[in-house]
């Protein structure tokens, strides 16, 4: 029996989470199911569903059989944006090397974290697009990256600048012209769980699990202008089998590889 996906209220729902609920149901095109007090546990059992819950101040994720729900919030991009601003440094950053006016391409969005630095150094001038596979998710970020209450101006307006694609990272690069953006970025799921970041746990759940494939790197090296940069698990072989300069950091579990576009041509 194929898993559907659904949309329900909060538990007490008002006028207010009923219209919310109207939206998504509009927007993907999925059936509402009331709540009738019974749990998203149950309602997830008994119709078989991945649940998407319209609360009063966000819409909640959760899949099959999970008890966690995936939600849209700023995670590590606040206190991470707080240092760039003071002048600090950040590997995302120095791998990408991304200037004001760039064009910057996340081919995996997930909760958007570096694309919201991404956006911070492009600017208004600049351009960023986030990717994302699952409809679900990608309706649950992009309103939350519209929506999202915070008093942090920086973040907000970063937030605010990032435009949200729900489409297979492969089929969007194949529709791209040639240096159509000066650095793409993919941030595939890791196979590995890192225990320090249990809170990518919904996302891990919720989000798409996609291999990186010879074909993902030539598109991309094809529509980069200036590089292609890939963050993996330090144990992954990805940075040797597609032929990234890997950027070792000796006290973090993941690491950055490189392509420069030039080094294609010499």
């Amino acid at each position: 029996m194929r898993t559907i996906t659904v949309v329900t209220t909060a538990g007490r729902p008002d006028d207010a989470s009923l219209k919310l609920a109207q939206k998504v149901c509009d927007e993907l095109g999925l059936p509402f199911e009331p709540r009738k007090k019974r749990s998203v546990a149950k309602i997830s059992e008994l119709l078989n569903a991945n649940v998407i819950v319209a609360g009063k101040n966000r819409f909640e994720y959760y899949t099959k059989g999970s008890t966690t729900p995936f939600f849209f919030h700023p995670n590590s991009a606040s206190f991470r944006l707080k240092r760039v601003a003071k002048g600090e440094d950040d590997p995302f950053l120095i791998a990408c090397q991304l200037h004001k006016g760039d064009s910057f391409l996340d081919c995996t969005l997930g909760l958007g974290s570096d694309a919201m630095l991404a956006a911070f150094v492009v600017g208004h001038d600049g351009k960023v697009v986030g990717l994302e596979e699952n409809s679900n998710v990608a309706f649950i970020v992009s309103t939350g990256m519209k929506e999202y209450d915070t008093t942090e101006v920086p973040l907000t307006t970063c937030m605010r600048n990032i435009k949200v694609i729900q489409t297979e990272a492969i089929d969007y690069l194949c529709n791209q012209k040639d240096c159509s953006f000066d650095v793409v970025y993919m941030d595939p799921m890791f196979n590995e769980i890192i225990e320090e970041s249990n809170n990518f746990e919904p996302l891990r759940e919720a989000g798409s699990h996609i291999t990186l494939t010879k074909e993902w790197v030539q598109e991309a090296l094809r529509v980069a202008k200036k590089r292609v940069v890939l963050k993996a698990h330090y144990k992954s072989t990805y940075f040797e089998e597609f032929g990234f300069k890997r950027e070792i950091r000796l006290t973090s579990k993941f690491h950055y590889g490189v392509i420069e576009k030039n080094d294609c041509f010499k």
